[in-house]
């Protein structure tokens, strides 16, 4: 009974092949050919020019404003995202529902609207725009606004990582740690942080790869200035309109290899903790 059960589940072997050919051939003409011609256009007229447009002033003024706005949004996102997803994980409260709806907000809203709505608050005519050009606070067209629009457009991912996971946790390990005497700092070093570790790892990896490579909403409150305001996705799409594609593609690139760097150190880091796990002795 339990053979013919088991035999009753399993797909014939034409149907697994087949959807894994299927599988093969979307990952191949959306994923691989994509990846392998932004590197192709990039050194297609040679590795001279390929790194005249990467050392370019310009692209390595939008490095350095990329990799500074993701040092800041993505710490803040993973202290907020690890706060609420302590708060609706581990304890019941009016609202909790409408938290949980705020938090997904921007995966339901355009990149594009979004900085609208800075717009909307910090703009010369906006909300507070008067009181800002008062006290010459700049945060439109600078790098506050980009860090602001990044931030929002990014703040969903480690939260919804970690709720279901420490819903599914419970809360009966820190309970009994509490019981015990720990203070709640050291619970959440000792006990929940080393729960939530590998969700905590994969939320932080998918909101920097979003940091990074955020156009829309960056777009809109950027104000396009070369060499200030510009990250590498801006700088990428001035390029490819200048008609200028070997430099547009080079600077493209860059976006890819850091994407493929995140997912070797993720794989490294995963590697490493699996590896010293194994060799605790049992009861660890």
């Amino acid at each position: 009974m339990a053979a013919t059960r088991i035999s009753s589940t399993v797909e014939p072997a034409w149907i697994r092949g087949t959807l894994i050919g299927i599988a093969l051939i979307f990952l191949t003409l959306f994923l691989f050919v994509p990846l392998v011609a932004v590197f192709v256009e990039a050194f297609k007229k040679g590795w001279e020019t390929y790194l005249a447009a990467v050392i370019e002033p310009d692209a390595l003024s939008a490095i350095r404003l990329t990799l500074l706005i993701a040092a800041i949004a993505v710490p803040l996102n993973l202290v907020f995202g690890v706060a609420a997803a302590w708060t609706i994980a581990k304890f019941e409260f009016r609202g909790k529902n409408i938290l949980l709806t705020l938090i997904d907000l921007p995966f339901s809203v355009s990149p594009v609207i979004s900085g609208l709505i800075y717009v909307l608050l910090f703009g010369a005519q906006g909300w507070f725009g008067p009181w800002l050009q008062a006290h010459d606070i700049k945060i439109l067209f600078a790098v506050p606004g980009m860090v602001l629009a990044t931030i929002f457009v990014t703040f969903p991912f480690v939260a919804r990582e970690l709720i279901p996971l420490m819903q599914a946790q419970g809360s009966e390990e820190e309970e009994a740690a509490l019981v015990l005497g720990a203070s709640g700092w050291r619970t959440f070093w000792h006990v929940t942080l080393p729960n939530i570790k590998w969700g905590l790892l994969y939320g932080v990896i998918l909101c920097n790869a979003r940091a990074m490579g955020e156009f829309g909403a960056v777009s809109v409150v950027s104000g396009h200035i070369r060499g200030e305001t510009n990250t590498i996705p801006l700088h990428v799409e001035i390029l490819y309109n200048e008609y200028n594609f070997a430099a547009a593609f080079a600077v493209a690139s860059l976006l890819a290899v850091l994407a493929l760097v995140t997912l070797a150190l993720k794989s490294f880091i995963e590697w490493r903790l699996q590896e010293s796990g194994a060799h605790q002795p049992e009861g660890h």
